[in-house]
């Protein structure tokens, strides 16, 4: 037997933990409403899955509900349970949404424990009569560090009724009701190799909004390019692996950026209203130091166009999958003892960003000081390329289109307890954005603009060390095409609008030139407010240990209309 065949395998346990986050088949949200004929919000995203073994459920808080201002943020307590000492197997958060039918807007929920966020996802606008309810589900076992001791929790979900500035204040009347709790599943007994606890981050650690001093942590705004969510950070000197999840939700007239258009055009942009082009991303420093990125979902909101959501959400909308960026070839640097910053900003955004992000470490526990290089890091910052054909006088017509793509490597090492481990990331970003516009300049009004954006980043992450080498390959990909016509005298907005995602994650993990693990995700969603309104989502994935799940649903003027038979959860 190798002596050292134990020494890697935080490694791969941890890839298949962070494959789970990323693919979204351990984050997901949930709907239980699939009856043919209802109304009630519903998707065909699957709960996730879980043991066999009889869980220990704590409840965190019940019936809170968000009906003021006053009400936005609430916190509960969380106490580990006494009947299942961890490690845990997994662990579950559940939440059950509900608002009475009639008038809001949708809005942004957060829930943060030990002010590190673990979900973050918008609600569905009312039903007009009917009170309607949906469900939550994620995955937080990478999050066990925060639950060994009792800790305070946060839920934020900023809402107001009689408070709203005139007029919503007598026009907007829902209000929101939030249950939820863990699930604690333990590990099996020690003989069984299966069913013990994995292994996971050691430490959870959360970047604090700007000018954060610590109390409750609530998501960051970034008003422009320049601003930051920043903490300062003095690491143990042992961090062998560094992880960074990291969501960030556009807002304002940054809500659609994925349509807005360069600055010269900006003021013909009718539909949303923004400039800076279709391009942006997330970028990740290290003191001033750039050391990743994370692309920028195309999250739709139901308030977007109403009549598209209902009652059906567009991808992820009712649960945003954090993106996972690997900061291990830092370690050596964060593991110095020294004060280092970690700090996010969006790149090219014009308006506000909500940022939230968590720090992962995994320690070498037999050592209580890792060193090491970082030797490679060729990331710089984006410089997208911009290409106008528009012709035409009175009707302008043409295309805009902005492109974005890098290759670079970033590279390291640490010398630890059971030898040299080096960690070499490459990375292929690649970015189009595609308008094409039919102006009115007479009339200043659009007549057709299509938006077509394909977003994609490849990663190839090389690990070496006694035990030999792991190589993980990570595809993801999230595009969106939005279809405006003016004008259209039978639409309650005086527009058509098509709507169009697809969300895929795809990874496979090879040791030694071996297949050891892969998984895949599918989430697509086609949506049309074309009288009668109607809209489709269908939902896969699989892995190489048999797993399988297809789902598809679709709706008809604001009706659950089908059900496929793959929709049964898998366990």
């Amino acid at each position: 037997m190798n002596p050292c065949r134990s020494c890697l395998q935080p490694l791969a346990f941890f890839l298949a933990l962070a494959t789970l986050l990323l693919l979204a088949a351990a984050s997901l949200a949930q709907s239980t409403n699939r009856q043919i004929g209802t109304q009630f919000t519903v998707t065909a995203d699957p709960l996730v899955p879980r043991p066999h073994e009889q869980p220990c459920v704590v409840p965190l808080f019940a019936n809170y509900t968000f009906a003021f201002f006053a009400d936005t943020a609430q916190t509960f307590p969380i106490a580990p349970p006494s009947g299942c000492p961890g490690p845990w197997k997994k662990v579950v958060f559940e939440a059950d949404f509900s608002e009475n039918g009639g008038r809001q807007f949708d809005r942004t929920a957060t829930v943060f424990f030990a002010n590190a966020n673990i979900y973050f996802g918008t609600t569905p606008e009312p039903l007009p009569t009917l009170t309607n309810t949906w469900h939550i589900e994620r995955d937080v076992t990478d999050y066990s560090a925060l639950l060994t001791t009792p800790q305070q929790g946060t839920i934020i979900l900023q809402n107001c009724t009689t408070d709203c500035p005139a007029p919503y204040n007598t026009l907007l009347n829902g209000i929101f009701t939030v249950n939820a709790d863990l699930e604690f599943y333990p590990a099996a007994h020690d003989g069984d190799e299966e069913g013990r606890g994995q292994t996971a981050p050691d430490q959870v650690l959360p970047l604090l909004q700007i000018n954060g001093t610590g109390g409750i942590n609530l998501p960051a705004t970034l008003s422009s390019p320049t601003d930051q969510l920043s903490t300062t950070f003095t690491l143990p000197t042992n961090t062998e692996q560094a992880y960074l999840d990291v969501v960030s939700q556009s807002q304002g007239t940054d809500e659609q950026w994925f349509g807005c258009f360069p600055n010269d055009l900006a003021s013909i942009n009718e539909v949303y209203g923004c400039g800076n082009t279709a391009f942006r991303e997330t970028e990740i420093t290290i003191d001033g130091q750039l050391a990743g990125i994370a692309p920028i979902s195309p999250w739709v909101y139901t308030g977007f166009l109403p009549d598209q959501w209902r009652p059906t959400p567009a991808v992820q909308t009712l649960d945003f999958v954090p993106y996972r960026v690997n900061l291990t070839p830092f370690a050596s640097l964060l593991s110095d003892g020294q004060p280092h910053t970690i700090a996010l900003s969006v790149f090219n955004q014009e308006d506000h960003f909500s940022e939230t992000a968590s720090l992962l470490l995994l320690l070498d526990k037999k050592t209580t000081q890792i060193t090491g290089a970082l030797t490679r890091n060729t990331l710089t910052s984006p410089s997208p390329v911009v290409a106008e054909t528009l012709q035409g006088t009175d009707t302008v017509t043409g295309t805009i289109n902005v492109t974005s793509k890098r290759n670079y490597k970033i590279a390291g090492y640490v010398n630890t307890s059971h030898g040299r481990v080096t960690t070499s990331i490459s990375q292929q970003q690649k970015f189009s954005g595609d308008q094409t516009v039919d102006f009115d300049t007479v009339n200043a009004s659009v007549l057709d603009q299509n938006t077509s954006v394909q977003t994609s980043l490849s990663s190839t992450t090389t690990v070496s060390g006694d035990e030999g080498t792991t190589v993980t390959r990570d595809n993801f990909s999230f595009p969106i095409t939005v279809d405006f016509i003016f004008p259209v005298s039978t639409s309650r907005f005086g527009f058509t609008v098509a709507t169009g995602q697809k969300y895929q994650a795809s990874q496979q993990i090879s040791r030694n030139g071996s297949l050891i693990h892969a998984t895949s995700v599918t989430n697509s969603a086609n949506a049309s407010d074309v009288s009668p309104a109607s809209s489709w989502q269908t939902y896969t994935s699989s892995d190489s240990d048999g797993g399988s799940y297809n789902c598809h649903i679709a709706t008809a003027n604001n009706t659950l209309t089908a059900v496929s038979r793959g929709c049964q959860d898998r366990e």
